[in-house]
């Protein structure tokens, strides 16, 4: 990109709005929504939907809870004309459910549009000519008295036409879309919008619906808002009008230019599931949505199973959800980062039913939406020791003393850094494993243990091995750990030539079961100090909870001389 060639563009001009409202308002309310997904998402696909493919995407469409669905653009092409009829002719449309269709301001595509609504029982019928100097000039050749001409001429066709469907009982509302709206000289937008509405006659009982596209995303969003509040505020039949906002992502500002249209006063908002559409997309209505739930406000659509709506999406538009989509990509509740997994699990911690959510890092409770809480916390080189800890408690059940994360955190660090890549839950409980559990044998290992009580004190006998020879030890203390440790301080190991035991104390001592039942599992965590060199965690499991002590000390020692 060369810097002279900045000088071709033109900053977008900004609305005269000296005393805008919009930046001191709050949303309160959820908008009117309608999707546009089997319309303005499918002509976007390089393999559009089949038939049932669009069927399938409808029933979810309807199971989510959207009202007003554009189903296509019947008088384009036979597939569109035919998919309106079956959804009509099997009686798939819910009752409170308006299918919308969309339609070019010109006489045979309302004449054809309109018999594919033969026997629909709600139905908006959405007209639309552009708008904008450019398109006046390049596309029609035509003044702006020609361009109203054409949008009147279109309804006044319609409100005639009509008539025989409305008699047959169907309702029918108009939609109009001065479609290059954003790009268009705000008087003009008004003054096309009012003939239409002139010649359509809604009232507040029967709305006509204005809809205001950001075809082509041109500016920042807080000149949409200005767009859209200048136009409330000089709507003459603003009762009698919804608002209805279609932005596109071509800055990737969509959802943003939509939040702030909605506080300067729109109704409604078109658009898709994910952000399908033209170019870079739609407004993606899952993020509005979701966005809208996150501050306590109810959005009236359903994303409690946000994998299985994500699952129909990319199977039939054969388009995938990115890793870091907000709320429903793979990565979006996932931290690496060390500092990051450490704030999660302490508020994670802190967190108590019933309380206003407040998680750090995480704006949404993933239950909420269907996501498992299991891959919150992912381990890479760039992974905290509370991260390794984190994943080995909630995915494998194992509850690591506080002492001892770092010590796991530093093995886990070593072999992601060397691996170069993340590692998966099994792959960190193998090490810990390898480490730990099964760090029995070299060069101390435990064949025998048993103890007995002698008044106040527990008397052990044990058969190991050390270094390759076996010893017959025995000890006494306050309990079978200490009786153990007391055993191991027999001269023959301490005084052994090679590899002496070491003289150690216990610094830290804890257990837990894992799993439920006459199954579960005894877990130890056992810190011992030697004399000479830094303390080491051992770990040990076993169906009797002082075998588990005694094998947690075994792993200690054998630790320690793996230094």
């Amino acid at each position: 990109m060369q810097p002279a060639s900045v000088n071709k563009y033109r900053p977008f001009p900004p609305v005269p709005l000296p005393r805008r409202q919009w930046p001191d308002r709050t949303l309160t309310r959820a908008p009117l929504w309608c999707s546009v997904d089997l319309r303005d998402g499918n002509q976007a696909l390089a393999q559009p939907m089949s038939v049932e493919e669009k069927l399938e995407f409808f029933e979810m469409l309807v199971r989510i809870g959207f009202k007003e669905i554009e189903v296509g653009f019947p008088s384009a092409s036979q597939i569109e004309f035919d998919f309106t009829r079956r959804l009509i002719e099997e009686d798939r449309i819910p009752p409170d459910v308006s299918i919308q269709i969309l339609c070019q301001c010109r006489e045979d595509l309302v004449t054809r549009s309109l018999e594919s609504l033969r026997g629909a029982k709600n139905v908006i019928f959405h007209l639309y000519n552009s708008t904008s100097p450019a398109q006046r000039k390049y596309v029609f050749g035509l003044e702006k008295p020609g361009i109203i001409q054409i949008a009147t001429r279109a309804v006044e066709q319609l409100k005639r036409d009509c008539r025989p469907l409305v008699d047959a009982g169907t309702r029918l509302r108009l939609e109009y879309s001065p479609e290059s709206f954003v790009s268009t000289e705000l008087e003009f937008a008004l003054e096309i919008c009012e003939a239409v509405s002139d010649v359509w006659q809604p009232t507040p009982r029967e709305k006509i619906i204005l809809n205001l596209p950001v075809t082509v995303e041109y500016a920042t969003p807080n000149v949409h808002a200005d767009q859209i509040e200048w136009m409330c505020g000089r709507l003459r039949r603003r009762d009698a009008t919804i608002v209805s906002l279609h932005a596109h992502n071509d800055r990737g500002t969509g959802v943003a230019a939509t939040e702030l249209a909605l506080l300067a006063g729109a109704d409604r908002v078109e658009g898709t599931l994910f952000g399908n559409g033209e170019r870079t997309g739609n407004v993606d209505l899952v993020t509005v949505a979701l966005n809208l739930y996150t501050q306590g406000i109810d959005p009236g659509l359903d994303f409690s199973d946000i994998n299985a709506i994500r699952e129909v999406y990319e199977r039939c538009t054969r388009l995938e959800v990115p890793p870091r989509h907000p709320y429903a990509g793979e990565l979006v509740f996932t931290a690496f980062s060390g500092s990051h997994q450490d704030a999660i699990k302490k508020s994670w911690a802190a967190q108590q039913p019933g309380a206003p959510w407040d998680v750090l890092y995480i704006p949404i409770d993933p239950a909420d939406i269907g996501r498992s809480y299991k891959a919150i916390i992912r381990i890479n080189s760039q992974s905290g020791k509370g991260g390794v800890a984190y994943v080995l408690e909630q995915e494998f059940g194992f509850h690591l003393p506080k002492l001892m994360h770092k010590e796991i955190g530093k093995l886990i660090n070593d072999l992601a850094d060397a691996q170069g890549t993340e590692l998966s839950p099994q792959e960190v409980l193998a090490v810990f494993q390898a480490s730990y559990l099964d760090n029995q044998t070299k060069p101390l290992e435990l064949e025998a243990f048993k103890s007995s009580t002698q008044g106040d004190s527990v008397e052990c006998r044990a058969t190991i091995v050390f270094d390759g020879a076996r010893y017959q030890i025995t000890g006494t203390g306050n309990g079978p750990i200490d009786a153990f440790v007391h055993a191991l301080r027999d001269e023959r190991l301490s005084k052994k030539p090679g590899v002496p035991m070491p003289e150690f104390k216990i610094l830290d001592y804890s257990e837990h079961s894992l799993g439920k039942g006459a199954e579960a599992k005894a877990v130890s965590y056992i810190q011992i100090k030697p004399k000479a060199g830094p303390a080491r965690f051992g770990a040990g499991m076993h169906t009797n909870i002082e075998l588990a002590s005694i094998r947690g000390i075994v792993s200690a020692l054998n630790r320690t001389f793996g230094k």
